[in-house]
């Protein structure tokens, strides 16, 4: 018997949005895990905020606990589902609705997938410069609601700094619209900031205004190695210094990862030799492809003169440059070589990052139930992922190696989450980063916005 506020979801939106039953297992709340099937009361399907408001309202009304569905593609947990949850699926809400030229914004539904996004401002020469692996399954909405980071937050920052207007409905149906594309606004709060980061919890983002950038006229990419992590932060200051506000990626892979990436099995040719413990891939956005190669290359040449690095390959077409991407963004190379892969995305003071990752590499060693393990990260900004391979996924094995990865964070001033959310999985973690005065102040804020705690109940923060 369908309850009654799925009946009256039905009868605002219609049926043919709303999925009940059977019907609710052909979908699944990962992409990693679309052979899982979903457990859900129901789903539903708005295409506008009208329709994310009308669910709302009636959520609301009834106490239906609700958790929102974008790409699937966190790795925190935000989007794993109780049979009491009604999903919220904002994949019919994937409307460019506004593209200005003259401001250099883009207006969106958060159903619009990324990669949607940077084809169609490239098409006018401009660039939405947020860009990460999952890029062609994440919507907008969902990189919204998690801050996320990506390969050029060393230049162009957060997706937080690229938010110019954001459109949200709260857990009882109001629609909270500041579609605005100015960039500054002192008018009181900067209420847009309080839903960027939060994860769903205080409400359903259905509309963005992004910001653009001209699209640069050069793109030069370059693998250096090293020994030294005292020199991978040197090298950072020389080559930033260098290229004069035009570098927007500096990538560091331990040899671990460089080796995985690059074995015979991956089909990619290695551009550096095996044998270095650093590998950092740089980036620089500039006007004119052959100065800025040039400048660059001199650079490299200069550096290897001063010992700064060991080695270097400078990228000599468009192909060889996304090749050395490659090498860097194709995690799903790393997964293929791992089991029950348990995935972290940490952050740190930059200077702190050597140190910290040959401790965390010793202690894994020693761990029998552990058989691979990799790290990376956009070093520049102190952010560095793990992935660990390991015997089984009990559950004893997993606390023991967040322990493991957190513990060290809270004495160094890091964080447990650079860009992929706290979620259900980080949840018991985040005291390791945040006070007790900081969460309690989070959790005012969750109880003034959604009062009876239906929105994503239990990602972030425990249901109250």
């Amino acid at each position: 018997m369908i309850e009654e506020h799925i009946k009256q979801i039905e009868q605002k939106l219609g049926v043919n949005k709303v999925l009940i039953g059977e019907k609710v297992k052909e979908r699944y709340e990962h992409i990693w895990e679309m052979d899982k099937p979903l457990c859900a009361k129901a789903v539903v399907f708005p295409s506008t905020t009208q329709d994310v408001s009308d669910i709302l309202t009636i959520c609301h009304k009834y106490h239906q606990p609700i958790v929102v569905h974008g790409g699937l593609t966190n790795l925190t947990g935000s989007t794993e589902t109780n049979a009491d949850e009604l999903v919220i699926c904002m994949e019919k809400m994937n409307v460019i609705e506004e593209l200005d030229l003259s401001s250099r914004t883009i207006t969106v539904q958060s159903g619009v997938v990324l990669e949607t996004i940077h084809q169609e401002v490239e098409k006018e020469n401009l660039l939405f410069p947020m860009s990460f692996g999952a890029q062609g399954s994440a919507q907008i909405g969902g990189v919204i609601a998690t801050n996320a980071g990506g390969l050029r937050v060393f230049r162009y920052g957060m997706t937080r700094n690229l938010i110019l207007g954001l459109e949200v409905v709260l857990a009882d149906g109001t629609i909270i619209s500041s579609l605005k594309k100015i960039i500054k606004d002192n008018s009181g709060y900067d209420l847009k900031q309080l839903f960027i980061g939060s994860e769903g919890t205080l409400g359903v983002i259905t509309k963005a205004i992004l910001r653009l950038q001209q699209k640069p006229k050069s793109r030069n990419s370059a693998f250096v190695a090293m020994n030294d992590f005292e020199n991978v932060v040197s090298f950072l200051k020389f080559i930033d210094e260098g290229l004069a506000g035009t570098l927007s990626g500096y990538e560091l892979l331990w040899e671990r990862n460089f080796k995985a990436m690059t074995n015979p099995s991956t089909n990619i040719s290695k551009p550096l030799s095996y044998g270095y413990k650093y590998y950092v891939l740089i980036e620089s956005l500039g006007s004119n492809h052959e100065q800025d190669q040039q400048r660059l290359e001199s650079l490299l040449e200069e550096a290897l003169m001063a010992k700064l690095i060991l080695d270097a390959a400078l990228a000599q077409s468009v192909q060889h440059t996304e090749l050395f991407w490659r090498i860097r963004e194709d995690v799903d190379i790393l997964v293929s070589q791992c089991n029950n892969v348990q995935n972290f995305d940490v952050s740190l003071p930059v200077s702190e990052i050597g140190t910290y990752v040959d401790t965390v590499f010793n202690i894994l060693n020693k761990i029998p139930e552990i058989d691979n393990f990799f790290a990376h990260g956009h070093v520049a900004d102190g952010n560095i992922h793990f992935l660990i391979s390991k015997s089984n996924n009990s559950t004893e094995l997993i606390d023991k190696i967040n322990n493991i990865i957190y513990t060290p964070l809270t004495g160094l001033g890091g964080s447990v989450s650079a860009e992929h959310g706290i979620g259900i999985h980080k949840k018991p973690y985040l005291k390791f980063c945040r006070s007790n005065e900081e969460i309690k102040l989070m959790q005012s804020l969750k109880t003034a916005l959604d009062s009876r705690g239906i929105l994503n109940r239990d990602k972030i923060l425990n249901h109250q």
